[in-house]
């Protein structure tokens, strides 16, 4: 084989290796494992997909649900056509009217804020203390919230992209005017997860009477189960 051939039979070969390296990279990213969790109410069941590209909060949400830490706490914090929150450790077997809300395991985790994920109805994501005393906007251990919102017209959402200083995409707009949510919380809190089923469960629970702080007069307990599929 002369000297040509050969430096042409080497490039050739490191090309395919190249491409087949670049396959087998996407067909491993493309079977990624998604996680799924399981949120049991008296209301309802809801079931939250987690986002890989959130994998700070996605694991440290996945250790907690394993650990038990949300059984039996309580949606401590509920507003309607707004969110409804829960995970204070303290409001397990909180006694009526006792204030909830500063609750935590003694962390928190850094903002994993991602342009493709938004406060859309069903958003799951971090509560977390103000800027004030949080500029970084770390979130909080174990707290969260889950979307319920409103729907937001053209005219409503440009309103938010000049206070924000941003523009939203047109799936983004789209889904903001269809199917609702908290768009000016994008960007300032951490999104890292979504419900799949039983979004109606989310308007059964913030439509509950409440009383000072927004605690349900009655309480709203929940456990959750990690989800195979």
């Amino acid at each position: 084989m002369t000297t040509k051939k050969f430096c042409f039979l080497v490039a050739f070969l490191s090309f395919l290796t190249g491409v087949c390296a670049q396959s087998l990279g996407k067909q491993a990213a493309s079977k990624e494992k998604v996680y799924y969790v399981k949120i049991e109410t008296s209301y309802g069941n809801m079931v939250v997909k987690l986002y890989n590209e959130t994998p700070l909060h996605r694991d440290n949400f996945l250790k907690l649900v394993k650990e038990g830490t949300y059984n039996d706490v309580l949606f401590h914090r509920v507003i309607n056509q707004f969110m409804i929150q829960g995970g204070d450790p303290n409001s397990r077997n909180a006694k009526p009217g006792q204030m909830l809300g500063d609750g935590d395991l003694g962390y928190t985790l850094p903002a994993e804020f991602r342009p493709g994920l938004y406060h859309k109805k069903g958003a799951l994501a971090a509560a977390r203390q103000a800027d004030q005393v949080n500029p970084e906007k770390r979130s909080s251990s174990c707290q969260f919230y889950i979307v319920q919102g409103n729907k937001w017209d053209a005219e409503k959402l440009k309103m938010v992209e000049q206070r924000l200083g941003r523009t939203f995409t047109k799936e983004q707009a789209d889904v903001y005017a269809t199917l609702g949510g908290t768009p000016f919380l994008d960007g300032d809190y951490t999104v890292f997860g979504e419900v799949v089923e039983g979004m109606e469960v989310i308007d059964k629970i913030a439509a509950v009477q409440t009383g000072p702080m927004d605690r349900p007069v009655e309480d709203v307990k929940m456990k959750m189960t990690i989800i195979e599929r």
